[in-house]
């Protein structure tokens, strides 16, 4: 077969394949790309050129040269050819309204078959039928795809509008380092062994936290990067190994000086992408979210629910909800949750609701109507509390057993919060409002200082461990730390976490006083953070800054399910580069060079 090995080195491309349109009918144009597609009809060959801008159809009518129809004949889909040819206009009942370039195509003169293929592992179409491992194994094939190229493209473009917009805000772009020490942030680190001084490990970094503090005290008082972070941790959908954050920080803001920043960051990345959002954003406390919404990360598409404990007359429940009466001393909530327009539930559909929620610890009630028989007045306001028709969904959900963590209402909203968003996702077909076209960003601010870690018996820190401690809260850091409140927010999106931020300690006494709430010995602190601790006594500025997740954003504005679908080379569940075949061993050599032996077990 003739291929054309020096053709490079003379002529050039005048259009890309998703560039020409009515107006350029005319004009000579010379494109390089991908065989989409090949139809010969005899009397005249079809081929659907594509390249990142999109797809030309290229006409080869019979009376083309000898040489250009012998070629027309032999591409197949995933050549790469050029094409030579004037653009005309196609008939109006030949215009396909599925190509932006549908109105036109290019009667070829000259074909050059630039490179063969194989036949790709799957087609290259928006939807495939594949498993994602044979898609990860072939990943270059993969994002030749339409839709994994508009993910990609639209990743650059969010990343170029983030660097403008922070730029004409005044913000540096600094970078940090990738080796650095191993530090608590709330998964393991991935540890880099050091050949020049054995035994001794680097760590890349889970966030440049550390070094973004410094930044401040340093006198850059407006940073930003779009930074790769690392955190050896279980994955799921929307978390891999390796992960990109739009990081930032600041000298003397408060907190609503963070959100005027990112706010009109937000604006401008969805309209990249085809959005309108108005700011403000809403806000809501930790404490709101978790007792409305059963989760720190709260989709508003969804209604609230309600605690409704109040509006039962002292002792009712008891003869109504029978084991709930042993509850009844313990302050529990009674939650009633509302999904709208679901219609009637058949038996079976009521039983797998409920039967989820028994897996969460929840008693749940999801007959309303047995109990307005008993009690029609507190259920008329449960009804009016919670903006309940009659073909929307309304149950009523309670812990079943004894109270559990040191915020046992948390528990119980939390498992309410995960009905809730079951029985939403299940019905989405019927209410349909969980539409990814609607955006709805909203901060949640004052979340819990600490977490309780049952498996190591102490507290850890919610955000991490250089986050500041409301004010009012200062005495509870020892006294009473389920109760304390840290100057800490997220950025949520749709139910998901886009990022978080907080407001840093900026006086090494409160950081001791931090630490030693954490459980660190003075020891152990000055050993991990001694550089830290002493940065803070040489001028160190109040600070504080956020962390937004770009993989993440990407995935909501481009309608995707997982970030490995924005992502150009992403890694499986189980941590692997199927692409790549990474992890991989490496030779015994280079393993003695550092010191280090394989423990088999």
């Amino acid at each position: 077969m003739e291929t054309e090995l020096d053709f490079l080195g003379g002529l050039r491309r005048t259009h890309t394949c998703g560039q020409l349109r009515a107006a350029d009918a005319g004009q000579r144009a010379l494109l390089m790309g991908w065989v989409h597609r090949h139809r010969d009809l005899g009397g005249v060959i079809f081929v659907h050129l594509r390249d990142r801008d999109g797809v030309t159809q290229i006409a080869i009518h019979a009376d083309a040269d000898e040489a250009t129809h012998r070629r027309a004949e032999q591409v197949r889909p995933e050549y790469v050819i050029a094409v030579e040819g004037r653009v005309s206009l196609r008939g109006a009942d030949t215009i396909n309204p599925n190509l932006e370039t549908g109105e036109v195509e290019i009667v070829a003169e000259k074909i050059w078959i630039l490179n063969e293929s194989r036949t790709p592992p799957f087609p290259m179409e928006d939807t495939v039928d594949v498993a994602e491992d044979v898609r990860l194994k072939y990943r270059y094939v993969d994002l030749r795809r339409p839709r994994m190229q508009r993910n990609i493209i639209l990743r650059s473009k969010i990343a170029f509008a983030t660097r403008e917009c922070l730029n004409q805000q005044g913000f540096l772009e600094i970078e940090t380092p990738f080796m650095t020490r191993s530090t608590p942030e709330g998964a393991r680190d991935y540890l880099v062994p050091s050949r020049v001084q054995p035994g001794n490990f680097y760590a890349l970094p889970q966030s440049p936290q550390i070094f973004k503090q410094l930044l401040m005290i340093s006198g850059y008082d407006r940073y930003f990067q779009i930074v790769r972070c690392f955190r050896d941790e279980d994955l799921r959908a929307d978390r891999q190994p390796e992960f990109t954050q739009i990081d930032l920080e600041m000298s003397f803001p408060q907190q609503e000086r963070i959100f005027e920043v990112i706010e009109p960051l937000a604006e401008r990345i969805s309209a990249v992408a085809g959005f309108q959002v108005a700011a403000p954003f809403p806000r809501m406390t930790y404490a709101e979210a978790m007792r409305s919404y059963g989760s720190d990360k709260p989709d508003r598409r969804l209604p609230p629910m309600h605690p409704v404990e109040h509006l039962f007359p002292e002792g009712s429940l008891t003869t109504v909800f029978g084991r709930f009466s042993a509850m009844a001393g313990t302050s529990l909530p009674l939650v009633a949750i509302r999904i709208p327009q679901t219609g009637a539930l058949s038996r079976r559909e009521r039983d797998e609701l409920k039967a989820y929620g028994v897996e969460r610890g929840l008693r749940v009630f999801d007959d309303p109507k047995r109990v307005e028989r008993d009690h029609p007045e507190p259920m008329a306001r449960v009804r009016e509390l919670t903006g309940a028709a009659e073909d929307d969904l309304l149950m009523l959900a309670t812990w079943a057993g004894e109270p559990k963590g040191h915020r046992p209402e948390e528990t119980v909203f939390q498992a309410c919060g995960q009905l809730r968003l079951f029985a939403a996702q299940k019905y989405n077909d019927r209410h349909k409002l969980l539409d990814p076209r609607r955006l709805e960003f909203l901060w949640v601010v004052d979340f819990p200082m600490f977490e309780w870690d049952a498996e190591e018996n102490r507290w850890t820190a919610a955000h991490h461990p250089f986050t500041s401690v409301h004010d009012e809260d200062l005495d509870k850091l020892t006294s009473d730390p389920a109760r304390c409140r840290a100057k800490s927010y997220d950025l949520v999106l749709n139910g998901t976490e886009l990022g978080s931020g907080s407001i840093r300690i900026h006086r090494r006494d409160v950081q001791s006083k931090v630490f030693a709430a954490l459980g660190f010995s003075e020891e152990e602190a000055r050993r991990r953070f001694g550089f830290l601790l002493e940065a803070l006594e040489y001028g160190a500025p109040p600070h504080g800054g956020i962390a937004l997740g770009l993989d993440r954003l990407v995935m909501i504005l481009a309608g995707e399910t997982s970030i490995r679908d924005v992502i150009p080379f992403p890694k499986t569940a189980r941590a692997t580069d199927l692409m790549c075949e990474s992890p991989a061993p490496v030779p015994e050599k280079a393993l003695k060079e550092l010191g280090i032996a394989i423990r088999r077990s």
